[in-house]
C-alpha cells in the first residue's frame, strides 16, 4: 500500500480550514483542470459524516468514477474518507488539523492500492503516487488560498 503524506501550514483559523477541506464546491474548485464534478451523493455544500459523494473527473486521459464516504468526523480536529467504488483497490485519507496560534497545520495521509497486484504496486512506485501528491499538494494550495483570502466567505457553510 503506498502512503502519501503532506503539510501545509495556512494563515486561517482550524475551524475555517476544517470546512473549506470538507466543502464539495471548494473540492471542485480545486480540482478544475480535471474537471472534476460531484455526480451523486453529496454534491454542493459541506459533507457530513456517514455521507458519499461521486466524482467523475479525468486523470492520466481516462475519464474515471469514485464513490467515497466520510466515515469518520471530529470537528475541528479530523475527518477520514474512503473509497466505495473507484478504480484504487482500496483507498483512504485521513485528513488531521491542528490550531497553531492563529495558524492552521493540515496533515493529509492518503492511503491508496492499485489493482493488478504487482503491476499495480509498480505503476504506483513509478508514477501514481507522484501523481497523486501532485494532486493532494495542488488541492491543498486552493485551501491555503480561500482561507487565506476573503473568498471563504462565497462558501455555503464555512465559518
Amino acid at each position: 500500500m503506498a502512503r502519501i503524506t503532506l503539510e501545509t501550514l495556512i494563515n486561517a483559523p482550524v475551524e475555517r480550514v476544517f470546512d473549506l477541506s470538507m466543502n464539495i464546491d471548494l473540492h471542485k474548485l480545486s480540482m478544475a483542470k480535471t474537471n472534476e464534478e460531484a455526480i451523486a451523493g453529496r454534491t454542493s455544500g459541506i459533507i457530513q459524516e456517514g455521507e458519499s459523494v461521486t466524482w467523475r473527473a479525468k486523470h492520466l486521459g481516462v475519464i474515471q468514477k469514485l464513490t467515497v464516504k466520510i466515515t469518520k468526523v471530529d470537528r475541528p480536529r479530523y475527518f477520514k474518507d474512503e473509497m466505495l467504488k473507484g478504480a484504487f483497490k482500496s483507498m483512504a485519507h485521513e485528513h488531521i488539523f491542528e490550531a497553531r496560534g492563529k495558524q492552521t497545520l493540515m496533515l493529509d495521509v492518503f492511503e491508496f492500492e492499485s489493482p493488478f497486484g504487482p503491476i499495480g504496486r509498480l505503476f504506483n512506485a513509478l508514477f501514481l503516487a507522484n501523481y497523486m501528491r501532485k494532486l493532494l499538494a495542488e488541492r491543498n494550495e486552493v485551501i491555503k488560498r480561500v482561507a487565506e483570502s476573503e473568498e471563504w466567505r462565497k462558501l455555503e457553510g464555512v465559518e
